[in-house]
């Protein structure tokens, strides 16, 4: 087979290291790639939006299966346009990934079938909300509609910073087009969780869970980003938040999908909050996480290319998921100033130490080549993965392993997975 994967992230490289690992495929091919993985594949110079440059390559190349990682053409309808074409293609139709793409659609989704989740408003005038607020509870949390980056929620301890974030959400469209409409919900406390889950449009099938770390500081302080960090399995993810999940929010939520006449073939991802009235939808997805595929794919025993067919066949059922009885952890080293402001270009020592360790990992999540050199090109440079026999020993490997590698400006956060000692 000849596959090819629409990305240039961290999860697009660990989506490659596992479609490299099927025996079905002979050719990897990647839009646009980056420097790790062009380890696996040949990179091709083309933007994930450039929709007419994909179709064109996949069908000179004579593609057997496109797999689109990111969000931005998913929800763009990428998918559509390749199936239409006749390419095989992985990932879920625009009206679909409207589950991401549209927070207010996903909430209405989950009111409209019962699936438990915070209590909201959404709102397209400014006013509006900025009355809502006069009467809330706070701490509350503002979210942009649509695609920000994983940065378009901000959560507000007081009126002051509330107005402040409508504001900038709406009125400053900080985070552009995303901000046109605004889904105000309640606060929820608890325990995060995040659960993959590969779907055919009928039937789904749960991957391991994960945990990530959003804030960009130690102590989860500061911005949001798009995650420092992220370790698999959690502790806090019981048998009986997964009977309780499995029965009220993953089958629920494809069975609503189908009902509304979207059915859903691809990724879900569901972000959970474990809160006391029990666990409670935070977010949806509609593709791998970014750094969770980082901790989640490594782990996975089953070949992902018979799971990805199988989705786009309907026979979903047929496949039974295994995962390594181990666990993972992964650092992301990103450069100074991230989220916020950053500079790129500096050059990256230290990677070849991967190549000579068994259970280790670096995946690339902002980098080129440049002048022969491996180079940060983004704000999330890298995710040193590493497994273990437990959460424990994967943790310690993994900011042994963050150790080897160094560029200017390189930042982490000392204390990913930390919450695995409070579970002890």
């Amino acid at each position: 087979m000849k596959v090819l994967i629409v990305g240039g992230g961290g999860r697009e490289h660990a989506i490659a290291f596992s479609v490299a690992k099927s025996e079905q495929v002979d050719e990897i091919y990647a839009a646009p790639g980056n420097a790790g993985i062009a380890e696996y594949a040949k990179c091709v110079p083309i933007e994930v939006m450039d929709f007419d440059g994909i179709r064109q390559f996949a069908l000179d190349q004579q593609i057997d299966l496109v797999i689109v990682g990111m969000d931005d053409p998913l929800v763009g309808g990428l998918v559509d346009i390749l199936e239409d074409a006749g390419i095989r293609t992985f990932g879920p139709r625009r009206d679909a990934a409207i589950l991401e793409g549209s927070k207010a659609f996903a909430k209405k989704l989950m009111k409209k079938y019962g699936i438990p989740t915070a209590d909201y408003e959404t709102f397209t005038e400014a006013e509006e909300a900025l009355a809502y607020l006069e009467h809330a509870r706070f701490p509350i949390v503002l979210k942009a509609d649509g695609l920000a980056l994983g940065k378009g929620v901000l959560i507000c301890e007081t009126l002051e910073e509330a107005k402040a974030g409508v504001s900038a959400i709406m009125v400053e469209r900080r985070f552009g087009e995303a901000g046109k409409e605004l889904v105000i919900e309640e606060f929820m406390t608890g325990r995060e969780v995040s659960v993959l889950s590969f779907v055919d449009g009928n039937t789904v099938r749960i991957m391991t869970s994960a945990q990530d770390h959003k804030r960009a500081l130690d102590g989860d302080q500061g911005p949001n980003t798009g995650g420092m960090g992220t370790f698999s399995p959690s502790p806090f993810y019981t048998e009986e938040v997964d009977a309780f999940c499995r029965k009220h929010i993953y089958q629920a939520t494809v069975d609503a999908m189908r009902a509304e006449g979207r059915p859903f073939c691809g990724i879900i991802f569901f972000g959970l909050m474990l809160t006391e009235e029990g666990p409670k939808v935070l977010e949806y997805n509609a593709r791998f996480g970014d750094p969770e595929a980082q901790v989640v794919l490594p782990r996975m025993k089953t070949d992902i290319i018979q799971v990805m067919e199988a989705c786009i066949d309907g026979r979903l059922e047929e496949i039974r998921l295994e995962f390594e009885d181990n666990a993972a952890v992964c650092v992301v080293l990103a450069s100074g100033g991230y989220p916020l402001h950053y500079e790129k270009g500096y050059e990256i020592r230290g990677l070849e130490a991967f190549s000579e360790k068994e259970g280790y990992r670096c995946f690339h999540a902002g980098t080129k080549v440049k002048d022969g050199k491996i180079v940060t090109n983004g704000g999330r440079v890298l995710g040193v993965v590493a497994l273990g026999k437990d959460l424990k020993e994967a943790r310690k490997n993994a900011y042994e392993a963050a150790s080897w590698v160094d560029f200017e400006k390189k930042y982490m956060r000392s204390d990913i997975g930390k919450a695995i000692e409070e579970a002890e």
